[in-house]
């Protein structure tokens, strides 16, 4: 259970600095102060649940597209995030894409780097509630 709870405080906290980085970096890219803790749940929320769903289709429809899931995956968890007034804006396809790319490749090392980080430890330790290997 401790390491659901850790991966999930990686998985915002990457998604979070993704976002904030993505808003400093792309002038294309706006965030309000007032829309960031829902920008920020409903990118990781749509991230967690788009992912999956776009890996079985393309494996199903389409197996050569496997290795760029991520980013279609990011692009879309973006594009549902500006659906919510006060949270994220976008404007112009250099952005979009540009975008994806910053947040995805934020995200991306952060969802492999941190774990190795914070959870290596916790897999051979009985008492954190991980299984040896």
């Amino acid at each position: 259970m401790l390491r659901f709870f850790i991966r999930l405080a990686i998985y915002l906290g990457t998604a979070a600095l993704a976002l904030l980085v993505t808003s400093w970096i792309l002038p294309g890219f706006g965030l309000s102060l007032s829309g960031f803790l829902v920008a920020v749940g409903v990118f990781a929320l749509a991230q967690s649940i788009l992912t999956p769903f776009i890996v079985n289709m393309a494996r199903k429809y389409a197996p050569a597209v496997l290795g760029g899931i991520g980013l279609v995956s990011t692009f879309v968890a973006l594009l549902l995030a500006s659906l919510f007034p006060g949270g994220i804006t976008l404007s112009g396809i250099d952005t979009w894409v540009l975008a994806s790319l910053i947040v995805w490749l934020i995200t991306a090392l952060g969802g492999w780097l941190l774990p190795l980080l914070f959870l290596r430890g916790k897999l051979a330790d009985p008492k954190s509630g991980g299984a040896a290997k």
